[in-house]
């Protein structure tokens, strides 16, 4: 496995490679106050003593209802959040002490993506991947290729991304995430409210991402049809607390058999391990639902 500077990452004191995450009691929480006296009023456990590992090259899934606690986890791997407890390493590094070279690690794309939206599509990628040093004649060619695989007709792509549907400008995430080459992707419900057709040309090329550049992808969801399709292994959040981890059939088989019933989707074993069906919201961030 390589940094984002082309150099290997060992686990100390041997040649076995370190997990690409490795999070151990994990507990971040919120504390709402009262907007008149600002007194606490209510305190949010949007994670709670969570611990698991991601192996390298692994699409791992992070299922749970909205607010189970699935964003707050992305922000703190992503050094966007402080944890008040635990620890989290990314390839060795301590997020906490090795901030920096963590941060050059990881890309993450967000169900909201961020732009200049009176630029285009190509001028604003061209911004983006200068700013990690990427240059060159070719570059060019390159997003364009990478955009027109997305499915971004040529037409578009030097239109402002303000004139662009959301389905549209969710590709262009993806596009600028692959062009930086991350060793970490952390993917943040990144198919949400897409049409079909776009959301299986994002699927698609995030398998592309993880089989072509050796990426290592967290994929936050509550999309049941998607988590089976692309990810190895999926960890079932629940109010803030790991439920269950395993993989997509491993889950439905401990389910199945939990209940009695020879079989179960993956929406069903959400359901059965949760309690709730997958579209239903919890508390997380300081929001009460």
């Amino acid at each position: 496995m390589r940094t984002g500077g082309g150099q290997p990452i060992l686990a100390t004191g041997g040649p076995r490679q370190v997990d690409a995450v490795a999070v151990e009691h994990l507990s971040k929480r919120f504390v709402r106050r009262s907007l008149i006296r600002h007194r606490p009023i209510q305190t949010v456990h949007a994670l709670d003593d969570v611990s698991f590992s991601v192996r390298q090259q692994e699409i791992f899934g992070v299922l749970g209802v909205n607010g189970s606690g699935k964003s707050t986890l992305i922000r703190v791997l992503s050094t966007l959040l402080i944890p008040d407890a635990g620890s989290v390493r990314v390839f060795g590094y301590d997020i906490g002490r090795d901030e920096a070279a963590v941060k050059r690690l990881i890309n993450r794309v967000s169900v909201e993506a961020s732009f200049f939206k009176k630029l285009s599509a190509m001028e604003n990628l061209l911004y983006a991947v200068r700013l990690y040093g990427r240059g060159g004649a070719g570059l060019r060619r390159e997003i364009e290729q990478i955009l027109v695989a997305l499915g971004l007709e040529r037409p578009r792509i030097g239109q402002p991304l303000e004139q662009l549907s959301r389905g549209m400008q969710q590709k262009v995430a993806i596009a600028r995430a692959f062009l930086t080459s991350p060793v970490l992707l952390l993917l943040d419900e990144p198919t949400t409210g897409l049409d079909p057709r776009s959301k299986k040309d994002v699927q698609e090329f995030v398998i592309r991402l993880r089989d072509e550049h050796d990426a290592t992808i967290i994929l936050c969801s509550h999309d049941m049809d998607e988590a089976e399709r692309l990810c190895d292994r999926i960890a079932v959040l629940d109010g803030g607390r790991l439920v269950a981890i395993d993989s997509p059939t491993g889950l439905r088989r401990r389910a199945a058999a939990g209940a009695g019933l020879p079989d179960l989707t993956l929406e069903q074993t959400f359901i059965q391990l949760t309690g709730r069906p997958p579209d239903a919201v919890d508390v997380e961030d300081g929001q009460v639902a």
